[in-house]
């Protein structure tokens, strides 16, 4: 029987809001929900006895409650794997060799087509129970490993369906401009106008997509081709995201906040003008330092500029199958405080706080505010601090969707 209200009491808090100083602890801390919603946030004392009637107690025993984790920027649906590309790398091949060599988003391409909807949905499960099993109770997932029109679709299905399969909230980029497959090669306005615009109309008019994105690069398209996709996505209402200025400065980040892109990511090409625009349009900075390990690479993104003009930053795992095949936002955040050298504050604000306002999500979830969903992480720590100092160790003791327990594993509803 689904229970109305309940009571997380003896917890610790860190509430991570906006309007908390720190990470916004509270001692001796209770929260109360209702129909899936937070009621209360605050001290146990203080809280009103009348949300205590009929209400399910459960008793934290002095555990830390966070809010849930967010993982917002995944590639977590495509078939098959690329090993073999790791080892080329290991090999000295450069991820532009392997792209124009057949290798790299094509190859993703060639499997993601071949497999039906099921394939999809099955093989990107255990990806999503992984990120599940930490504590995550919010995922992006984008497509761009079809590039035609029904193979886009067919990836923001499965999307779509593995949301029905697990107690998470999951929200979908259309990525039909990733890169342009071989018969276009040399032509990407073409392929733009032929497939990634009319595929963006099919699949919104299916109700299929959240927000669009796109990969602004020497191997993908230029500003110009960008804007062609972004002027349709506003046309229709949606919102946009950008993948700028990983390999080089294209201008990507300036490119995505003229367009208000709730987004930018990758980034460590972007200079101070990209950060000031990104800072003047409310863009948030997505950081993916599992990438940059991944890739090796050695030029990190402005972490300074972006505190200095005041840009939120968030993390998240770049969940795919080529350049980031990592299922763990702890370790994402270990890697954003050694590589990166952001603070504890930084890591835990940029997988929950941000990462929910990179979704366009911030008034629904990512931090322990009232009229919030009740999306929140129980852990098994002494200090916030242990999420982020640990690697290969998961503290995660319950995890909360919508108001309701769930299993460690899987993310069923308990």
């Amino acid at each position: 029987m689904t229970v109305l209200r309940r009571i997380w009491t003896n917890a610790r808090l860190a509430t991570v809001s906006a309007k908390d100083e720190g990470l916004g602890i509270i001692e001796n801390g209770a929260i109360a929900s209702e129909a899936g919603r937070i009621v209360y946030v605050g001290r146990s004392a203080e809280m009103p006895s009348a949300l205590r009637s009929q209400a399910e107690q459960i008793d934290c025993e002095g555990r830390w409650i966070t809010p849930g984790l967010v993982d917002c920027h995944t590639h977590l649906v495509y078939a098959g794997n690329r090993a073999k590309e790791f080892e080329l790398r290991l090999n000295g091949a450069s991820y532009e060799e392997i792209a124009q060599n057949g290798g790299g988003i094509v190859s993703s391409v060639n499997q993601v087509r071949a497999a039906s909807e099921l394939d999809l949905v099955n093989q990107s499960l255990p990806r999503l129970d992984a990120l599940i099993s930490e504590g995550v109770t919010t995922v992006e997932i984008k497509s761009g490993y079809g590039l035609t029109n029904e193979d886009e679709a067919k990836m923001l299905r499965a999307a779509r369906q593995i949301s029905r399969r697990r107690a998470v909230t999951v929200r979908t980029s259309y990525l039909g401009a990733h890169t342009a497959p071989a018969i276009y090669r040399g032509r990407n306005r073409q392929f733009v106008e032929d497939v990634v615009l009319p595929g963006l109309l099919s699949a919104h008019a299916q109700g299929l997509v959240d927000a669009v994105d796109g990969f602004c690069e020497g191997i993908a398209f230029s500003p110009d081709e960008i804007r062609l996709v972004f002027a349709e996505a506003k046309r229709l209402g949606l919102p946009v995201k950008l993948h700028a200025d990983q390999l080089s400065n294209l201008q990507g980040a300036a490119l995505a906040a003229e367009f208000g892109a709730l987004s930018a990511d990758h980034l460590e090409y972007t200079d101070e003008a990209g950060v000031i625009a990104m800072a003047n349009h409310g863009t948030v900075a997505v950081l993916l330092p599992g990438a940059f390990y991944f890739l090796r690479e050695t030029r990190k993104p402005p972490v300074e500029l972006f505190r200095r003009h005041g840009v939120a930053m968030a993390l998240a795992s770049d969940s795919n199958p080529g350049t980031s095949p990592l299922t763990s936002l702890l370790l994402t955040m270990n890697m954003g405080a050694t590589l990166f050298g952001l603070t504890i504050e930084e890591c835990l604000a940029g997988v929950t706080r941000e990462a929910a306002k990179a979704l366009g999500m911030q008034n629904q979830i990512g931090s322990l505010e009232v009229g919030k969903r009740a999306d929140f992480a129980i852990w098994n720590i002494e200090a916030p601090s242990e999420l982020v100092y640990r690697i290969g160790f998961n503290p995660l003791h319950r995890r909360v969707w919508n108001g309701e327990m769930t299993r460690m594993s899987g993310g069923e509803r308990a």
